[in-house]
């Protein structure tokens, strides 16, 4: 990743099977010059998003967000795995992982899978219900 995710990435021997290569920002800055003519900003989500207090910035700014965090994932150490709000829900799944909730679904998807599914819904019908409902006073 070049711009907006800069997302470092290395690895030893002893815990993979892949050769060990070790990371370092100014190759990283002078592979994407050289190759995308752009330089990263690895910066740029704390800035664009509110810095590293997400649960301030959602509280003050967001409403109606599902997240859905597999603990088999190994990006769900960085998910927001409590509810912050009564409209801001995190849904947590010992099992699962990176957006499995949003695939198709199969007649070989596991009774956990579909109650996470089913949670989902019905979260989202809930606030649609309720924008109805407001909507429908607001005119009156």
């Amino acid at each position: 990743a070049c711009t907006e995710m800069v997302m470092p990435t290395s690895g030893n021997n002893k815990e993979s099977i892949l050769p060990e290569s070790l990371w370092n920002y100014d190759n990283r800055v002078t592979a994407c010059k050289l190759v995308y003519d752009v330089v990263p900003r690895p910066n740029w989500i704390t800035i664009e998003f509110g810095g590293h207090d997400i649960k301030r910035v959602l509280k003050r700014f967001g409403s109606n967000i599902i997240f859905f965090n597999g603990l088999r994932d190994p990006w769900s150490g960085g998910g927001v795995l409590k509810n912050i709000s009564k409209s801001i829900v995190a849904i947590v799944a010992k099992e699962g992982a990176h957006h499995v909730d949003l695939r198709f679904s199969n007649k070989e998807d596991p009774e956990w899978l579909k109650d996470v599914r089913k949670q989902e819904v019905n979260i989202i019908a809930k606030w649609i219900a309720q924008y109805y409902h407001d909507l429908a006073h607001l005119s009156s």
